[in-house]
């Protein structure tokens, strides 16, 4: 009997034991199971600006944060905005995951940058890049971006020759491409050249290829705030809104009342101003001062044109060669390639080819001041 109760006992442990091990193992497999590789796919399509580079900034962070495999960019773009691209660029390079950049089409102009940014570069059969040279083309921003061009193909281990003859033409590479000729590479190209690491026609490819056949595709799309501020911060959209903006108010300004043309310039300068501040370009400060230009310029419309102490004659009279003073500041900030109103009584607008963020047009009917210091804060809230 006693070895029979011992028996018993030790059935009772054995089962016991068993059980325990085929729960863990249960739990373990599950655990695995959780433990499959995610792979984050952001997209850069369309033109390359402020709001896609907020919408790609966020999405590499929560691919950090969520502990990702590897990020793929799928890359299918003309170019857009240097600055936006460049801050893309920035934010790839400091990733502590692996990077891959998947060239659909096509990595033009500043989609290129993008792409070398990348730890590996793959290349539909049909897409092509480079094409990157500057616009305007002068000697300031060729060197720029030659310079970011060649650094960044520099640290992914590629041809510095090869990238800087996608952006200035005065670079020659015997076999590859003449003097005065922008460098664009197919992906035959691209490929003979050892640019990028091998094509892929899809997704599914790009992951055979980095060994992640298995791997969970996980999609970021931008959110709604980041669809409006693409659309604002457009290169093309963005000038006319403000400019649509100062029209409207100006025509309201002149009427009686307030009318349609008021309400598009408040709505078009609401949606320029927010979409720059959803994306970080501008604070609360810079519609404060807007804000302030406006009412300056308000002052000047009702108050007297002989008694306006805040003209710009008063002030030139009070102030020895202010006018030649602000005719050299917007000299100046016609640099950067807006259009502005020179300090001067006589009908003038400077107009420098380019996107046009503001038309300021003076003219000798009265009112025929404006504030000087409205225009400098116009001015100064036009640059932002």
């Amino acid at each position: 009997m006693i070895i029979k109760s011992n028996l018993n006992k030790k059935r009772k442990i054995f089962l016991i034991i068993i059980t325990i091990f085929i729960i863990f193992s249960l739990i373990t497999l599950n655990t695995y199971a959780n433990e499959t590789d995610e792979v984050y796919l952001v997209s850069i399509k369309g033109t390359i600006d402020l709001g896609l580079s907020s919408y790609v900034q966020r999405a590499l962070e929560e691919a950090v944060l969520n502990k990702a495999k590897m990020v793929i960019l799928e890359i299918d773009t003309f170019g857009g905005r240097v600055d936006a691209a460049t801050q893309i660029r920035d934010k790839i390079m400091s990733l502590n995951i692996p990077s891959v950049a998947y060239v659909k089409n096509r990595a033009w102009s500043a989609g290129a940058l993008i792409a070398l940014s990348a730890e590996y570069i793959l290349i539909d059969k049909s897409a092509s890049i480079g094409a990157a040279e500057p616009k305007p083309a002068d000697e300031k921003n060729i060197s720029a971006l030659r310079a970011e061009f060649t650094s960044t193909a520099l640290s992914r281990g590629r041809s510095e020759d090869i990238a800087a003859a996608m952006v200035d033409k005065d670079v020659e590479i015997k076999g590859i491409i003449e003097k005065d000729k922008i460098l664009t590479l197919n992906a035959e190209q691209a490929i003979k050249l050892n640019f990028v690491d091998g094509n892929a026609s899809s997704i599914e490819e790009v992951l055979n290829f980095l060994n992640l056949k298995d791997a969970k595709i996980v999609y970021i799309y931008p959110n709604w705030a980041e669809n409006i501020s693409r659309f604002v911060t457009n290169p093309v959209v963005s000038p006319l809104l403000l400019s649509i903006g100062f029209l409207g108010l100006i025509i309201e300004f002149w009427t009686l009342g307030w009318g349609i043309a008021g309400s598009i310039g408040i709505i078009s300068l609401s949606l320029f101003f927010g979409g720059h501040i959803i994306v970080g370009l501008a604070g609360f400060e810079t519609i404060i001062l807007f804000v302030i230009g406006l009412l300056l310029l308000l002052v000047e419309i009702f108050l007297p044109t002989s008694t306006s102490a805040i003209s710009i004659d008063n002030i030139s009279k009070a102030v020895p060669a202010s006018k030649p003073f602000f005719n050299t500041v917007l000299e100046i900030l016609s640099g950067f390639s807006k259009t502005f109103l020179c300090a001067s009584d006589e009908p003038m607008v400077v107009t420098i080819p380019s996107p046009t963020l503001a038309i300021i047009v003076s003219s000798p009917a009265p009112p025929t001041k404006r504030s000087m210091l409205a225009l400098t804060v116009t001015l100064a809230v036009a640059i932002t």
